[in-house]
């Protein structure tokens, strides 16, 4: 169950009644990776499979894909085996000093690989995709889709979350072994760096957003080769980093 109705009384200058709203519902989805705790994540509970594998590695907690030995999940538990290496035991050292988003960021070495380039008339087209019926109904959750340079979208993913959101469309993504640096991700979501370095570990070459993107999440594209673009509407966008990456 994804949503559930809740009644509020509704104050407004003509007084009072009670009403019923739609209200999207969160869980606790537990990850351990190599048998030890990883991250509690608080999500959708859908798309749990997706989730866990593409937070492994939307995080960097794997290097490659191929790391990724196996997995099991029991109700909302996710248990993942990984080809045991020194980067998982820094990424969990840093985790624990709370570096994340400072000295982790700046001290990984990212570089996307792809020569695929992607048109804005395509990119602005696809903005559709990010409708989804559980936003429409309860207002509190967000979209990411991954779509091919035709413009067609492969994979879809809808949580309370921008970033489970992304980490759902790149762990589809991996079940399904859809070529990653052929596509680009649109996220309904504001893109700060941790939101577009996802989208570098990954090997995903364009992020766009309908909304905004953060000082740190325009450093990172730069930094990372990450063509980001935002404020797409049917009219227009803004290209804030690696404009080689769109056609001319």
């Amino acid at each position: 169950m994804y949503t559930d109705n809740y009644k509020a009384i509704e104050l407004s200058d003509d007084g009072s009644s009670e009403t019923t709203y739609t209200i999207a519902v969160e869980a606790t989805i537990e990850l351990f990776v190599n048998r030890l705790p990883v991250a509690s994540i608080l999500a959708t509970p859908e798309m749990i499979e997706e989730l866990a594998l593409g937070y492994v590695i939307c995080e960097g907690i794997v290097k490659e894909p191929g790391e990724i030995k196996g997995y099991t999940i029991d109700g909302k538990t996710v248990h993942i085996e990984i080809t045991p290496g020194d980067d998982f035991e820094i990424w969990r050292e840093l985790r624990s000093s709370g570096c994340v988003g400072v000295k982790w960021d700046e001290n990984e070495t990212i570089s996307v690989n792809s020569e695929t380039v992607f048109s804005p008339s395509v990119i602005r087209k696809s903005l559709v995709y990010l409708e989804t019926d559980i936003y429409k109904n309860t207002r509190g959750t967000h979209a990411a889709c991954l779509v091919d340079t035709e413009g067609n979208c492969v994979v879809k993913a809808v949580d309370i979350g921008r970033h489970n959101a992304f980490d759902k469309v790149v762990g589809k993504a991996y079940l399904e072994d859809i070529d990653v640096s052929k596509h680009f991700i649109l996220s309904s979501g504001r893109q700060s760096a941790g939101m577009v370095l996802k989208a570098a570990r990954a090997g995903i070459p364009l992020v766009a957003t309908k909304t905004a993107p953060f000082n740190t999440g325009i450093e990172a594209a730069i930094r990372t080769g990450v063509c980001l673009v935002g404020f797409v509407s049917d009219e227009k966008l803004s290209v804030f980093a690696n404009k080689k990456r769109l056609c001319p």
